[in-house]
């Protein structure tokens, strides 16, 4: 069985890590991961210490999401590659779900996702996750939090990440293209923190016209005041 290995961007993500770590420890002395990858953009907090204690390899970076997904990327061994967020828990069934997709000889040159949720029940979050897993399927439009495993071979023959601060996963995702995009039969949850924070409207909403202002060709520096206004 091909192992997968597990990159993680960070940037003072020590509480997010303690949550996300956990369900991942139990697999990497499996057959099924061969390492997680923490590639760290500069953190000041407690992250490279909850890495090495998890027996994650702590890579350091230039800060930029983008980056530091190439970098971990760079850094990995396995013959498949996950790509999670630092507040994204992978529920359990995962594995087999992971498992199943690379068991496939006819996925090495497509990705996989998860299915998206939020670590909150109110209807706000059950609306945001509804949309963004309708967004997924029918324009192939998954976001980094929603996790993307690939193969190694297929990431380098798309040059994988490229050093973008912002909107790093929407760019890959479009170049392997919604018809070679699968769904994962199993869900990522990740903390609805920002929503609780900007609003379970107005948050969806200024993604959606940062999403807007990339189609549109718009510098990167103009989306990310918008986005992180």
């Amino acid at each position: 069985m091909a192992k997968i290995s597990i990159v993680i961007p960070t940037l003072n993500a020590a509480g997010a890590l303690r949550r996300s770590l956990p369900p991942l420890a139990e697999f990497a002395a499996l057959d099924l991961i061969r390492e997680v990858i923490i590639a760290d953009g500069g953190s000041v907090d407690g992250t490279a210490a909850i890495a090495e204690a998890a027996g994650a390899k702590f890579v350091q970076t230039e800060k930029g999401r983008g980056r530091q997904l190439a970098a971990g990327a760079e850094a990995a061994r396995g013959d498949w590659l996950l790509f999670l967020h630092a507040d994204t828990v992978l529920q359990p069934g995962w594995d087999r779900a992971v498992r199943d997709f690379i068991g496939d000889s006819g996925n090495s040159f497509r990705a996989g996702y998860f299915r998206f949720a939020l670590d909150d029940g109110r209807l706000g979050a059950r609306r945001i996750a509804w949309l963004a897993n309708l967004r997924a399927r029918i324009l192939g439009l998954p976001y980094g939090d929603q996790g993307l495993l690939i193969s190694r071979g297929f990431y380098r023959k798309l040059d994988g990440f490229r050093p973008l601060a912002l909107m790093e996963d929407v760019d890959l995702v479009r170049r392997i293209g919604r018809g070679r995009l699968r769904v994962l039969a199993a869900t990522a949850v990740t903390s609805a923190d920002r929503y609780r924070r900007d609003g379970f409207w107005l948050r969806p909403i200024r993604n959606q016209f940062c999403l807007l202002l990339w189609f549109f060709g718009a510098p990167l520096k103009t989306i990310m005041r918008v986005y992180y206004r």
